[in-house]
């Protein structure tokens, strides 16, 4: 029989605890993915978003954390469900007090129209560590960990497009700079192309994106754009745990979106927010789902009508593991999931 000392097993259990968490934390993204996904291709993607926040709201009932809900859908008047401000998990007192920030569905367009990469996804960390982000636009710029420390929202595209290149030990003309579609970016796919790199365009979807850039056999080295400032802090919390690097600053475009910064503690709008000032801890979680068939996971697929299988990613900044979940529901036997 295996003995432990008194210290030896508090470790034990906190493992234990943090085992429980992360895989606790698969599920929630499992019961949102596996909802939503009934709504794949069929044009309403205001029913899929639905479907996913049910699901997901109902799995952080199981969750072992006294959870805030600090990214969510929206205040408690345009979002009745996973709001800010919203208080989920199991809630006993012996339990962490975390931050939480969710995107039931990243790329409601995406399963609207039955398009690759729509995923679900959730960050936590303990509480005060995740920005509180406002719903407004946000620069960001990101790599994965082989180019760390080579990017600089300050800089001009092709400063940073040959900096990463130089990082990762490629020619400009082998590097891929990914770029959402749309206007605003226009420049940034032309300085790109003018140095000779190549640029991959998406339509929607900004936390796949990113996350893609933290693994080399994505094929992308470098995310440039504005997009969604909630989706950045939780995309940031992935970039964290695989050792990448991100940079942003947010964008308010009226005097009541700085307004509304100032209310969430933001006092410097200019600010250039780095990867610990998106993410404060270095003991954070992110799990995503997907839904739709993506470049890193695959989408929900069912047999028979009774089962549905699963394909997620969990990591965590402390141990930097990141794990591949495969998961097999028998719909008969779980409420998460009907």
């Amino acid at each position: 029989m295996l003995k432990f000392g008194h210290r030896n097993i508090q470790e034990v259990i906190l493992f234990m605890l943090k085992v429980d968490i992360t895989m606790a934390l698969v599920r929630v993204t499992e019961a949102a993915a596996i909802r939503s996904a009934k709504f794949m291709g069929r044009g309403d993607k205001i029913a899929a978003d639905q479907a996913a926040v049910d699901g997901m709201e109902k799995a952080f009932d199981l969750m072992p954390v006294r959870g805030t809900v600090v990214i969510g859908e929206g205040e408690l008047d345009k979002a009745p469900m996973l709001y800010i401000g919203q208080k989920v998990g199991m809630n006993k007192p012996d339990m962490p007090e975390m931050d939480i920030a969710v995107d039931p569905l990243d790329g409601t367009i995406l399963i609207a129209k039955g398009s690759p990469n729509a995923i679900a996804v959730v960050a936590m960390g303990p509480k005060g560590s995740l920005l509180h982000a406002p719903d407004m636009y946000m620069k960001k710029i990101a790599v994965g960990a082989g180019a760390k420390g080579a990017i600089d929202i300050d800089k001009s595209v092709a400063e940073n497009v040959i900096s990463v290149a130089k990082a990762l030990n490629k020619d400009v003309t082998e590097l891929t700079v990914v770029v959402q579609e749309r206007e605003r970016h226009d420049y940034i796919v032309q300085e790109a192309r003018d140095i000779g790199a190549r640029v991959r365009l998406f339509g929607e979807g900004d936390v796949a994106t990113i996350l893609a850039c933290g693994f080399e056999e994505s094929g992308i080295d470098l995310f440039m754009g504005i997009g969604g400032a909630p989706e950045g802090v939780i995309a940031a919390t992935a970039i964290k745990c695989m050792g990448g690097e991100m940079q942003a600053r947010l964008m308010p475009y009226s005097e009541e979106e700085k307004i509304r910064c100032k209310s969430m503690g933001i006092e410097d709008v200019n600010k250039t927010l780095n990867i610990d000032d998106l993410v404060k801890s270095d003991d954070v979680l992110f799990a995503a789902t997907g839904i739709t068939d993506g470049d890193l996971l695959k989408g929900v697929s069912y047999s028979k009508r009774r089962f549905a299988t699963t394909h997620s990613i969990v990591m965590s900044s402390e141990t930097g593991v990141v794990r591949f979940v495969e998961g097999r529901h028998d719909l008969s036997k779980s409420e998460l999931v009907i």
